[in-house]
């Protein structure tokens, strides 16, 4: 988590008075929910895409980039993890 400045979004004009939130889905590097309502959102994934190493890394799953009301931004990993059964964990033995 990255606490950010809650003084520069009020001074550009972009933080309400009871904070600013949003939610960003990412999946095999593409903006998989709907975020034309936060022009901030919009730019922010513009930017993590147009910028290759992260463009890299958000390629090789699901991913959230979370902005709560307290201004702090926070990725998370998504991808479902693989579900070990009996059967795969006996293959993988093999």
């Amino acid at each position: 988590m990255l606490s950010l400045n809650r003084e520069d979004f009020e001074r550009a004009g972009t933080g309400r008075k009871a904070g600013y939130k949003f939610t960003i889905a990412y999946a095999d590097g593409k903006v998989s929910n709907v975020i034309s309502g936060s022009d901030l959102a919009s730019h922010l994934a513009s930017a993590m895409l147009e910028d290759e190493p992260t463009k890299a890394v958000l390629r090789t799953g699901q991913f959230e980039v979370i902005l709560n009301t307290k201004f702090q931004l926070t990725i998370r990993n998504t991808t479902p993890q693989p579900v070990v059964t009996e059967d795969t964990a006996a293959v993988e033995a093999e």
